[in-house]
């Protein structure tokens, strides 16, 4: 995955699972006052602070506002605190505001909301903790220097695991071989790979739709789509067929094709992973919130 160009410039690169959650222990343990992890969607940033973490944090996600993150703070104080996809807190003057106060570098941190609301709910307008801070987000948006200034004073990850490395995280809780395998031929040529790329294709396997032309679509782009498409269609009777309706379409010449063609083929010979599943969760239903069951049944699945 390429590096962000928003990102700040002394960010710590991680590239595997295993690294991640060091960093997720290290944060659970007390040890870091305020990580900022950054990284693109599916890949399981959070699950793996959530499975770090257990139960006593303060986890706030969504849109939350500035007033509602100081009452979280205040219930919460001195547990840690992590603040997941939260992207609109950085273009609000009272959020950066509070942020810059929860992650101040001293220990013990005071943390103000000096309005009459506050008062109204009977929440102090002041209090002290030492909660530590962690910030979870697709991408990281350094919109000015208040923003730039909590840079500073943490420690910044960017996580972007290969395809392959992400496809290896999958084989220890996914079960459906052959959706497995077939995203796997195409690995070579992904270019963001997503964890829940695997069960939205069970489940149009499921329902018995097209699955192969969605994980194409999830997984590939541009030249390499296309010639994917071509060589799971069984429309081709050969492949000098498939060839020609590559030409045809403007797509590029017989080189091209080929050579793609060739990246594809590599891969897809090569030994697959077994799966240690063989069947999904029983408590999957028809109407079932399937990521929710999966990620408690297997802990990181990819929720963002």
């Amino acid at each position: 995955m390429a590096k962000s160009k928003n990102l700040p410039a002394a960010v710590v690169s991680v590239a595997t699972y295993s690294a991640l959650e060091h960093y997720a222990r290290a944060f659970a343990d007390g040890h870091l006052n305020l990580l900022m992890l950054c990284g693109g969607p599916g890949l399981g940033k959070s699950q793996c602070f959530r499975r770090a973490l257990g139960s006593k944090v303060c986890w706030i996600d969504g849109n939350a506002s500035a007033f509602g993150i100081y009452l979280q703070a205040h219930e919460h104080r001195n547990q840690p605190m992590v603040l997941d996809d939260v992207d609109g807190l950085y273009r609000d003057r009272q959020g950066i505001r509070l942020l810059k106060a929860l992650c101040q570098t001293d220990k013990v941190k005071t943390v103000s909301w000096q309005t009459a609301m506050a008062t109204r709910l009977g929440i102090p307008r002041q209090f002290a903790t030492t909660s530590k801070v962690a910030i979870i987000a697709n991408q990281w948006t350094a919109l000015n220097a208040d923003v730039a200034a909590l840079e500073d004073r943490g420690h910044c990850l960017h996580f972007a695991p290969s395809a392959g490395e992400v496809h290896r995280q999958a084989a220890g809780w996914f079960w459906d071989q052959e959706v497995f395998d077939f995203v796997a031929a195409h690995l070579p040529v992904t270019n963001q790979h997503s964890l829940r790329t695997y069960v939205l294709a069970w489940e149009l396997k499921t329902a018995g739709l097209d699955w192969r032309q969605a994980v194409l679509s999830r997984c590939l782009t541009g030249v390499a789509l296309e010639v994917a498409k071509l060589k799971s269609n069984p429309s081709f009777p050969s492949e000098e067929e498939r060839v020609r309706a590559f030409v045809a379409a403007g797509l590029g010449c017989r080189a091209t094709y080929f050579n793609y063609a060739k990246k594809l083929q590599a891969h897809a010979g090569t030994a697959a992973l077994k799966l240690l599943h063989t069947s999904p969760p029983a408590e999957v239903q028809a109407n079932a919130d399937y990521l929710d069951i999966l990620r408690r049944r297997f802990g990181p699945l990819g929720y963002g």
